[in-house]
């Protein structure tokens, strides 16, 4: 396999030969970039240089590449609104583009490097522009979701103080009912094919803008972006990252997680608000020279989704376990997957059954991995591994991950703590630089030697590691520490059961106990409650340490969930423990 150095800072292996058809045996697949887990963590390693940026230093690279004919002819992005119209750009195309795009944030809209703007666009091209165009100006690009309302969208202008934002005709009503009541904000572009007043139409000026534009030169450490947390407990916070937090430390996703080549066609269906969408729609693919897939789905819909994978040359799937659960509900024997050859999952854990029924139905097991808005990958199942289902696999090259006491003591394998990543006395690549304005919980995720992330765990003698909740979600009953996780997995495996959540209850005897929330799948909406709650219950007993059953059972018409889509279990707590 020829080797060859990539936008100076990453090694990516050229495959010859056209798009890889289907694998025999998926289970066995072996890494492109890698040898095995012990090289990969091993062998990587990072330079960091003191000034970098990804449009200049990545993306540019790419392009002078293409240009050489030293890349494969993939293109660079693939784009579908899923009623026959597609866009397809090369490098050379997206640089030109973006440029444009650039020009008009510092000409028509007189933004200056260090300035912010907030991205509210759905999945269309124009998205990809603009976050290429703040890397090349050196404006701080904060995304945000299109689910946000007009309360959301007030309280992210007002923390962010940005001077411009960007959105679509849907959203532009919301911005300007709050406007008045943000004095930083100066530029508003829309993406639309009419005007509105008091709006520059981004459509237009790119018609007419040049391409001519020179990339800022930014260090390292200056800021790239700021991610507003999803906001499972409390108000989402604003977490910085620089230049070479993602542009650089997402590599280790590219390279190893995803296992990405030149070759390859990468489908991400997060939100466009998310930091998984950095992850996984931006960095980590060009980072390899992959293609970058899109499709505008302004909703999840299973049969779009295995329509799209059967139709399109896609390699490598990206989805949230929410996602993986509808499409296994979904008969997929009409399907055929005939280039998909690696899927992953991240957001929060999946379930065994779920992974399961994955394999059985496609022949492809599903990587998951584990991360946060303010890291890069903390844990990850990799090629030619042995994925325990279940366990967010073992540490990334990036991190040295530990399980915590409260005194910052590292944990011996099977003792439940904190999940912990090592700072000092070196802070590694991939970790945000703080929270923004909030120097009190910025300060709070420190302990010892070790940042710390919220969640629980712990680790197995084989050194996988395992999620067993929030620590804000750990109930105690009896003497007893039970993560929600673990129940759910247990509930999602009975048929009834389309989706639960797992919270502490008060109980005058035990302390708290077990309820659980659950949302029925549609054939036992008319079954008998009193005696499916018990059917539930004993399932549960059988599939997990009896102390773990819910004790109560509420059956719900929906969950509380963010815009994100992760669960509130804070509120069904909250609502739970008011009734003291």
């Amino acid at each position: 396999m020829k080797i060859l150095l990539c936008a100076k800072y990453f090694q990516c292996p050229v495959i010859p030969g056209s798009m890889r058809a289907l694998h025999k045996d998926y289970r066995t697949v072996t890494p492109q970039n890698f040898s095995n887990y012990e090289s990969m963590k091993q062998d990587f390693k990072l330079e960091i240089p003191e000034y970098f940026n990804f449009a200049k230093d990545v993306l540019d690279q790419w392009t002078s590449m293409e240009k050489a004919g030293k890349k494969p002819s993939n293109p660079a992005f693939w784009w579908t609104n899923g009623n026959g119209e597609e866009v397809r750009w090369s490098f050379e195309e997206l640089g030109s583009l973006s440029r444009k795009f650039a020009n008009i944030l510092t000409e028509a809209c007189g933004l200056q490097r260090g300035d912010r703007v907030i991205l509210l666009l759905p999945r269309i091209p124009e998205w990809w522009l603009a976050n290429i165009a703040c890397l090349r100006t050196g404006t701080v690009l904060i995304p945000g979701t299109t689910q946000m309302t007009q309360k959301d969208i007030l309280y992210r202008l007002q923390s962010s103080k940005a001077k411009c934002i960007i959105t679509n005709e849907v959203l532009a009503p919301a911005v300007d009912a709050v406007a008045s009541k943000c004095e930083n904000l100066h530029s508003k572009l829309i993406v639309s094919q009419s005007p509105r007043e008091g709006w520059e139409n981004l459509k237009e000026m790119m018609k007419h803008a040049s391409d001519n534009h020179t990339c800022v030169k930014t260090k390292h450490n200056e800021m790239m972006a700021i991610f507003f947390t999803s906001g499972t407990s409390g108000y989402p916070k604003m977490t910085g990252h620089t230049h070479s937090s993602f542009g650089l430390g997402l590599s280790v996703n590219g390279r190893f997680w995803l296992d990405l080549t030149p070759l390859d066609l990468m489908w991400n269906t997060s939100d466009t608000g998310w930091a998984k969408s950095a992850w996984s729609s931006v960095f980590s693919p060009w980072i390899q020279g992959a293609c970058v897939f899109a499709h505008y789905l302004p909703r999840f819909e299973p049969t779009s989704i295995l329509q799209t994978l059967s139709k399109f040359p896609i390699t490598v799937f990206c989805s949230a376990p929410t996602a993986y659960r509808m499409l296994v509900q979904n008969d997929k024997a009409s399907y055929k997957f005939k280039s998909l050859k690696h899927c992953v999952s991240a957001g929060e854990p999946i379930n065994p059954e779920v992974t399961e029924q994955w394999r059985n139905r496609t022949g492809l097991d599903i990587y998951e991995g584990y991360g946060q808005t303010e890291t890069v990958l903390i844990c990850g199942n990799f090629k030619g591994m042995k994925i325990k289902p279940g366990s967010m696999g073992k540490p990334s090259p990036a991190f040295d991950v530990k399980i915590l006491d409260v005194n910052g003591n590292v944990l011996p394998p099977g003792k439940e703590g904190d999940i912990g990543i090592r700072v000092r006395p070196n802070r590694p690549l991939g970790l945000f630089t703080h929270y923004i304005d909030n120097p009190t919980k910025t300060a709070s995720t420190l302990r010892g030697n070790f940042y710390i992330t919220g969640d629980r765990g712990y680790m197995d003698e084989d050194g996988y590691f395992w999620f067993v909740s929030r620590a804000d979600d750990i109930i105690l009953s009896s003497g007893y520490r039970i993560g929600p996780f673990e129940v759910e997995s247990a509930l999602i495996e009975h048929p009834a059961v389309a989706e639960s959540a797992v919270v502490s209850s008060p109980d005058p005897i035990r302390g708290e106990v077990v309820k659980a929330f659950i949302v029925l799948n549609p054939d036992y909406k008319s079954h008998d409650q009193e005696q499916l709650k018990k059917e539930i219950q004993e399932h549960v007993k059988r599939n997990t340490a009896p102390y773990k059953y819910p004790r109560k059972v509420e059956f719900i018409q929906e969950l509380p969930k963010t815009i994100s889509g992760k669960i509130k279990r804070n509120e069904l707590r909250k609502k739970e423990w008011e009734t003291i």
